[in-house]
C-alpha cells in the first residue's frame, strides 16, 4: 500500500475519533470523502481508478462515453467530475453498482443526472427503493429517489461493448452482501471486485443482508481463479493489486475463519474468541484501518454456523 492511500485510510479513522460517540463509520466516511481528494491512478489502456471518495471507482473511457464501475459518495461530485475531465471524459454512459452500500452508490444520482444507465444486481435495486439497516454501523439508510436506482439487472451476467473494450459483468452469488457483482474489462485485463476483496486491510462483511465469511471466501476464489499474474485487481478498498494480492487476502481471511470457527465450536462466547486474539497473527498488517480485529473478528464469528 503506498503511503497516500495509507493516509487516506488513516484518515477514515481519525474522522471517526473526531466526531461525537454516538457517530459511526457511516458519518465518519462520509466527512472524510467531504474533505478528501480524489486520486486518478492510470492502470492500463483507457481504465483508470479513482480513490477517495468511499469506495473506489474504476473507469473506462472512450470517444463514445464513459463507464464507472461505482459511483462513490454523492458529496465528491466537484471532484469527481473535475477527475472524469482530467481523463478526457466527454459523456457518462454507464454505471455499474458492485453493491449496494452507499460508499459505493451515493453518487448514483447526479451520475443518472448526467446521462448515465445504471445497471446492478436486482438486490441492490431492492435496497435502494427501501430503507436498509446495518445494525453493525448503526445507520438505516432512506430509500434512493428513482432516478438513483438501476434500471439494468443483472442477474447472472451481462456483456457490454463500449469502443474496442469489452466489460463483462457478473454476479458471483451471496458474498459479502447479497448483491455483489465483478467486472471486467477484457482487453484491458483489469478487473474491479467491488467490497469482495479489501487490500490490505480487513474487510466488512454485510451479516444482515447476506453476507458471511465463507460467502467472501467462496467469492474471492473464483476471482483467483479466472485472474492471471498480469490482471490488474481493482479492490473496493485499498490500493490496485496483483493476482498474489488477492491470494494473500483470500488466505487471510481462511486463516482467520478457521480460528473462529476452532474457538466456537469448542463453546466460547463472542467476548471470549475476542479475547483470544484469533487475527493477531494478521493484526500488523490487516487490521490497523477502519475495521478493526475485534469487529472483524466479530463479523466472522456471527457467520459461521
Amino acid at each position: 500500500m503506498n503511503r497516500n492511500t495509507t493516509l487516506h485510510c488513516l484518515t477514515s479513522v481519525f474522522a471517526l475519533a473526531a466526531l461525537p460517540l454516538s457517530a459511526g463509520p457511516v458519518e465518519a466516511i462520509n466527512l472524510d470523502a467531504a474533505n478528501a481528494n480524489i486520486e486518478v491512478r492510470r492502470l492500463r489502456d483507457n481504465v483508470s481508478v479513482l480513490m477517495g471518495s468511499g469506495g473506489n471507482i474504476a473507469v473506462l473511457v472512450e470517444p463514445g462515453g464513459s463507464l464507472m464501475v461505482d459511483s462513490g459518495i454523492a458529496v465528491s461530485e466537484p471532484k469527481i467530475r473535475a477527475a472524469l475531465k482530467g481523463l478526457g471524459s466527454t459523456s457518462l454512459k454507464y454505471v455499474i453498482d458492485t453493491h449496494y452500500h452507499w460508499d459505493h452508490t451515493d453518487g448514483n444520482a447526479w451520475l443518472h443526472s448526467a446521462g448515465a444507465t445504471i445497471l446492478a444486481h436486482p438486490n441492490t435495486l431492492k435496497h435502494l427503493s427501501e430503507p436498509t439497516t446495518v445494525p453493525e454501523w448503526n445507520h438505516t439508510f432512506p430509500a434512493f429517489a428513482s432516478g438513483a436506482r438501476p434500471t439494468v439487472l443483472v442477474r447472472d451476467h451481462k456483456t457490454l461493448k463500449l469502443g474496442p473494450e469489452r466489460i463483462t459483468i457478473q454476479s458471483v452469488g451471496l458474498s459479502h452482501t447479497d448483491s455483489d457483482l465483478f467486472v471486467r474489462f477484457e482487453n484491458a485485463d483489469v478487473v474491479a471486485l467491488g467490497d469482495v476483496f479489501w487490500n490490505g486491510m480487513f474487510p466488512f462483511i454485510d451479516t444482515t443482508n447476506g453476507g458471511t465469511i465463507d460467502g467472501t471466501i467462496r467469492a474471492a476464489n473464483l476471482a483467483i481463479k479466472a485472474a492471471t499474474d498480469r490482471t490488474i485487481i481493482v479492490p473496493g478498498h485499498g490500493p490496485p493489486g496483483t493476482l498474489s494480492d488477492l491470494i494473500a487476502y483470500r488466505d487471510m481471511l481462511t486463516a482467520v475463519r478457521d480460528n473462529v470457527r476452532r474457538l466456537k465450536s469448542d463453546g466460547l462466547s463472542l467476548q471470549d474468541v475476542v479475547a483470544q486474539h484469533p487475527t493477531a497473527a494478521y493484526d500488523k498488517v490487516w487490521g490497523k484501518f477502519v475495521i478493526d480485529p475485534a469487529f472483524f473478528t466479530q463479523l466472522v464469528y456471527t457467520t459461521i454456523p
